[in-house]
C-alpha cells in the first residue's frame, strides 16, 4: 500500500493557510515497510502502542513538533487490534480508528482497503461523475432502508432507484456510533464505518455497485461536533472549543490555539473517505453550527481539498453544506471571500411547501406564508434575504437571485423535517394523493436540484423516528427529556416515541421491500407520476437548473387564486410553462393574466398532467391539480 503522503491529491496544509508544514497521515496507515501508527497527542507527556495480543507490552512512541506521536511496526497486518496508552494509565481507542469491530468503547483495528479496485470492472466504462446541475438526490438511512439494515441492504434496491430515476444516493452519517441503531450524527469516530452496516468493505461494495448503475453516492458527514457516548477525544488534545457548544454537545475547535492540527484531523477525514471509498460528494451538517472566526475558514479548506481531489481523479467531488443562515457565501468561491462549497440545502423552500399543504404554523413555520413564499423560494432560492423573520428574532439572510439554480437543493420531507416531528409523521399520512402528487412535482421541477426521501417516491406512509441505542444510561436519560423539550417549542404535548425503544426502530423502516415490492393502487399511481416527473426534468432542456435564478427565461408568477405559474425557456428556445393549483379547492386559469405576466397565450400542448391525463375545461384547474405544458408555436 503507497504511504499516503505521497498519494497525488495528498494536500499539506501548509499549501492552503499560511503557517503550518506537512502534518502528515493520521490513524493506523498501511505502508511498504509495515503499518504506521500516528496520533495528535499534545496533552500527553508519553504515548504507547498496546497491541492486543498476549504477552504484548506497550511500546513507546517516538514524539514529533506539534505533539505528534508515531511509530512504524512490522508486526501488525490488518486485523491487528491496538490502542494508545497515555502517561502510563489510559488505553484509549484511535481518534482515527478505521475500524472499532467492537464498538465505540473497544480496541481500534488496522484496516486496510483490498487490493481489489472500488472502481468497475474494466469491461465497463469508468464511472464519469454527475455534473452538479444532473444530480437528483435520493436521501437514506441505510438501517431502515431495508429489512437487513446493511449496505448489502441498499444494494438490493438500487435498481428500484435505477429506474425512479434519481442520479446520486444521500447516506446519512455513517461513522461508528454507539449501539446499533441510530441516525449517525452521535458517531464518535469520523474514519470509521459503522461496523452493524457492514464497515469499509461494506461500503465499498455499495460504492462499487452504485458506480456500476451510474448512480453517485454522497456521504452525510459532522464535522459541528461528535457523539458524546464514547468520545474520548479531550484526553489526547484541545479537539474542542473552550468558548462555544453546539446544541448537540461540544463544539469543534477549529480557530482557538491548537486549531491548526483539529482542522487538519478533519480536512484528512474527507481525504480518507473520499479517495478509499471512491465517493462522489459530502453534505456537511449543520455548518451553521461550527464557529470559525479565523481569516481562513475551515470549510474554505474542505472545498480546496475537494477541487484537487476531483482534478487528480478526473471527476466531480461535490460538497454540500446544510445550514439554517441563508448565507450565500457558503456557494461563493473562496477567492470571492466564500466557503467554496457547490450547493446549500434550502430550508425555506421546505418550510413555505409545508405551511402551504398542512396549515401549521408553530415554531419556524410562523416565518412563512404558505403559497407565496413557495414562489419566493422558487423564483429566488432564499425567501429570507435580509428580512427580519420572527421565530429567529432577527434579520435572516442574504440576496441569492444572481446565485445559479444547481446552488441549491429542494425537498418537501427529509430526516429531520420528517424525524424531528414528534410522531416521525410523514406528509403522506395526512395529505391526499392529488396534494402529494402536486408536492411532488414543486420539488421535482424546480430550478433548483431536486432531493427526495426514501419511500416518499411512492407516498410511504410509515413513520420516520428518532431512535438509539446507547449504553449510557445518564445519556439515555437526557435524550429522553432533550427530545420532549424540542416538542414543546412547537406546541406539541403527550409521550413522545422512546427513541431507545427498539420499536421505535422498527416502526421506522420502509413498509416496502424494493425493488420487488408489492405496491397498493394509490402507490403505484403516485410511483409512477414520481418517475414522469424524473423523466421530463431529464428530457426537457428547459427544465435544466438556471444559471442565474433571476434570468429572464426563469419566471415565476403567482399564486393567484391558488395557481402558481413557473416558465422556463425563450428566446428561439421551445417555451414550457408549469402550473401548481396550490389549494384544495377548483380554481379559476386567468388567461389575461398568464398573457400579461407571461406572454403566454392559448394552454399550449399538455405533457403532463396529475389528473390521469383529463385536460382542464373552460380554463379551470381541479384541486391540487399540476399541469406541464408546451407552447404552441404560432402558424
Amino acid at each position: 500500500m503507497e504511504d499516503p503522503t505521497r498519494s497525488r491529491d495528498f494536500v499539506p496544509l501548509s499549501s492552503l493557510t499560511p503557517g503550518p508544514r506537512d502534518l502528515g497521515p493520521l490513524g493506523a496507515v498501511v505502508v511498504r515497510s509495515g503499518t504506521l501508527f500516528r496520533v495528535w497527542a499534545p496533552l500527553a507527556g508519553t504515548v504507547e502502542l498496546a497491541i492486543d495480543r498476549p504477552g504484548e507490552r506497550p511500546r513507546p512512541m517516538n514524539r514529533q513538533d506539534d505533539g505528534y506521536w508515531e511509530k512504524t511496526v512490522t508486526d501488525a497486518p490488518p486485523g491487528t487490534l491496538y490502542r494508545y496508552r497515555l502517561d502510563g494509565e489510559r488505553l484509549l481507542p484511535d481518534p482515527a480508528s478505521r475500524l472499532q469491530p467492537q464498538g465505540v468503547h473497544g480496541p481500534s483495528s488496522v484496516w486496510s482497503p483490498p487490493s481489489r479496485s472500488p472502481h468497475p470492472s474494466e469491461s465497463m466504462a469508468p464511472f464519469r461523475g454527475h455534473a452538479l446541475k444532473d444530480l437528483i438526490f435520493y436521501e437514506l438511512h441505510v438501517g431502515t432502508f431495508s429489512g437487513l439494515s446493511t449496505f448489502e441492504g441498499v444494494i438490493r434496491g438500487l435498481d428500484h432507484l435505477v429506474d425512479l430515476g434519481v442520479t446520486a444516493l444521500e447516506l446519512m452519517p455513517l461513522s461508528q456510533f454507539p449501539g446499533e441503531r441510530n441516525w449517525g450524527y452521535d458517531g464518535v469516530y469520523p474514519y470509521a464505518i459503522q461496523m452493524s452496516y457492514g464497515g469499509p468493505d461494506g461500503l465499498r461494495e455499495l460504492v462499487r455497485a452504485c458506480h456500476e448503475r451510474h448512480l453517485s453516492v454522497f456521504l452525510d458527514v459532522v464535522t459541528n461536533h461528535l457523539g458524546p457516548e464514547g468520545n474520548y477525544l479531550s484526553a489526547y488534545g484541545p479537539y474542542f472549543s473552550r468558548t462555544t457548544s453546539t446544541p448537540w454537545g461540544e463544539a469543534l475547535n477549529f480557530d482557538e490555539p491548537g486549531s491548526d492540527h483539529v482542522r487538519h484531523f478533519f480536512l484528512e477525514n474527507m481525504r480518507y473517505l473520499a479517495r478509499t471509498f471512491d465517493v462522489d460528494g459530502f453534505r456537511f451538517d449543520a455548518v451553521h453550527a461550527i464557529r470559525d472566526q479565523s481569516a481562513h475558514p475551515f470549510l474554505a479548506d474542505m472545498s480546496v481539498i475537494s477541487s484537487r481531489i476531483a482534478e487528480s481523479r478526473g471527476r466531480p467531488l461535490h460538497l454540500v453544506a446544510e445550514s439554517n443562515l441563508n448565507d450565500r457565501r457558503h456557494v461563493m468561491p473562496p477567492d470571492k471571500g466564500g466557503m467554496g462549497f457547490d450547493a446549500q440545502w434550502s430550508d425555506d423552500f421546505h418550510h413555505a411547501v409545508h405551511v402551504a399543504f398542512t396549515g401549521e404554523k408553530d415554531g419556524y413555520y410562523a416565518d412563512f406564508s404558505g403559497g407565496k413564499d413557495v414562489a419566493r423560494a422558487m423564483a429566488g432560492g432564499f425567501v429570507y434575504q435580509g428580512q427580519y423573520a420572527p421565530s429567529f428574532r432577527h434579520r435572516r439572510g442574504s440576496p441569492s437571485g444572481d446565485l445559479p439554480g444547481p446552488s441549491f437543493i429542494v425537498f418537501a420531507q427529509n430526516h429531520d423535517q420528517v424525524g424531528n416531528r414528534r410522531e416521525g409523521d410523514r406528509l403522506s399520512s395526512r395529505l391526499t394523493e392529488a396534494a402529494l402528487k402536486c408536492v411532488a412535482a414543486l420539488v421535482i421541477l424546480s430550478p433548483a436540484l431536486p432531493l427526495l426521501f426514501m419511500g416518499e417516491e411512492y407516498g410511504e406512509t410509515r413513520p420516520f423516528q428518532f431512535f438509539t441505542s446507547h449504553g449510557d444510561p445518564d445519556l439515555i436519560r437526557a435524550v429522553r427529556e432533550g427530545r420532549a423539550r424540542e416538542f414543546a417549542a412547537f406546541g406539541w404535548k403527550g409521550d413522545v416515541p422512546d427513541p431507545q425503544d427498539v420499536r421505535t426502530f422498527e416502526a421506522s423502516r420502509l413498509g416496502r421491500t424494493l425493488p420487488s415490492a408489492d405496491f397498493s393502487d394509490r402507490e403505484s399511481r403516485i410511483l409512477a407520476f414520481t418517475r414522469n416527473l424524473i423523466r421530463l426534468r431529464k428530457s426537457l432542456p428547459a427544465l435544466s437548473p438556471p444559471e442565474r435564478m433571476d434570468e429572464p427565461f426563469h419566471r415565476v408568477r403567482g399564486p393567484r387564486y391558488g395557481v402558481l405559474a413557473h416558465l422556463r425557456g425563450g428566446r428561439e428556445k421551445p417555451r414550457w410553462m408549469v402550473l401548481w393549483n396550490l389549494t384544495g379547492h377548483e380554481r379559476p386559469l386567468s388567461e389575461p393574466w398568464l398573457e400579461r405576466e407571461l406572454g403566454w397565450s392559448g394552454l399550449g400542448r399538455v405533457l403532463l398532467d396529475s389528473h390521469e391525463g383529463a385536460s382542464p375545461v373552460g380554463w379551470r384547474m381541479a384541486p391540487w391539480q399540476v399541469l406541464v405544458l408546451e407552447e404552441r408555436k404560432s402558424l
